[in-house]
């Protein structure tokens, strides 16, 4: 199947392929068509599989067709994200989509002055992390009351931060008539509670089984002490020294200590986590992005929102609290069809951690 036979028109197939996009994976190929009737949906796939094209194509062929005007302050539609990583990586991809739609991002750590300036204008599309979206709505400086489209992407993580409190503030401002769309890599049960206080009738779309991960990762385990992690940690990167490597520790100080203990013996390294200012964090992921840094040591912030080539090695450093995260970090890696490699780390204390990744 092409993006041709998906019903959509010629100015958007040669825009994907422009882009090098020509076949729609799984996700895209089953969500566009019901999307572009205008159906809510309810969309299951692993990470790395194109989620954002397949809600992304559609909102702007829905909002090109419209040829409305933005009135002031208002959005026309409306994309809601965990992180301000995927809020920014949504971003670059629906500007690569358009170039006629007028597309804004608000999310914390930037000005929140120059944000409700640019409001002031009006957007086609407003992709936001909630946090700062309701600063923006208690300010008054959005007006959600025309908006026709919402999309809810990686709508699982969403709920572990407290999204759930904050979607009770921001849905009922929008339009009664629209369209909703929902996206995700796993399924826990309080997301379908919301998928059904959100969505009407919508088409569930599940390419993969909630939370299954890429095939083509190939997953090990090391025992080891945890005062051990760090020199296994070190000798395991040193058999691939020009290769990506995305490290995940459970918490910011130790990610911290970790990345200045790498660079401090001849890595190439940087970190990425919640203490970090939003221009630190968009100039280490830049510089991942890049190759001038072959080492990125994260949390969990990090597990989404990153769509980085050649991703090599995911390490699991520390293992995840809730198994899901080890779902969604090692989606970092074998992107797009490649091949890529997650390693746990397991200490004494962490088995109750494995044994409910291994089940999941």
């Amino acid at each position: 199947m092409t993006f041709n036979e998906l019903g959509l028109n010629a100015r958007m197939v040669s825009r994907l392929e422009g882009r090098g996009l020509t076949d729609p994976t799984p996700i895209q190929a089953r969500a566009i068509p019901h999307a572009l009737e205008g159906r809510d949906i309810l969309g299951i796939a692993q990470t790395g599989t194109g989620k954002t094209a397949a809600f992304g194509i559609p909102l702007v062929v829905a909002l090109s067709k419209r040829q409305e005007k933005a009135a002031p302050k208002s959005a026309r539609g409306l994309i809601l994200a965990p992180t301000r990583e995927l809020a920014n990586q949504i971003v670059e991809n629906l500007r690569g989509l358009t170039s006629d739609l007028r597309i804004m991002l608000v999310v914390g750590g930037k000005s929140i002055n120059a944000q409700t300036q640019k409001l002031s204008r009006g957007t086609d599309i407003l992709v936001a992390t909630p946090g700062r979206l309701i600063d923006l709505m208690e300010r008054r400086a959005v007006d959600l009351s025309r908006t026709r489209f919402l999309v809810l992407d990686e709508a699982d993580q969403m709920l572990d931060i407290g999204f759930v409190h904050a979607l009770r503030q921001i849905a009922p401002k929008l339009g009664k008539d629209r369209q909703t769309m929902m996206f995700s890599a796993t399924m826990p049960k309080t997301m379908a509670e919301l998928s059904r206080d959100y969505l009407t009738d919508p088409v569930r779309v599940e390419v993969s089984p909630p939370g299954k991960v890429a095939d083509k990762v190939s997953h090990s385990v090391h025992f080891v002490p945890k005062e051990r992690k760090q020199d296994l940690l070190i000798d395991l990167l040193d058999g691939h020294r020009d290769d990506r490597a995305l490290v995940f520790s459970r918490t910011k100080p130790g990610a911290e200590r970790l990345m200045k203990h790498l660079e401090k013996i001849g890595f190439a390294a940087t970190s990425l986590h919640g203490n970090k200012s939003q221009g630190q964090r968009d100039r280490a992921i830049a510089a991942f992005k890049a190759g001038s840094v072959r080492v990125l040591v994260a949390t969990d912030v990090a597990a989404r929102g990153i769509d980085i080539p050649d991703v090599g090695q995911v390490y699991n450093y520390d293992l995840p609290n809730l198994p899901e995260n080890y779902v969604h970090r090692i989606g970092r890696t074998a992107r797009a069809g490649q091949a890529g490699r997650a390693v746990a780390f397991c200490a004494a204390n962490e088995m109750d951690e494995l044994n409910a990744i291994e089940k999941t």
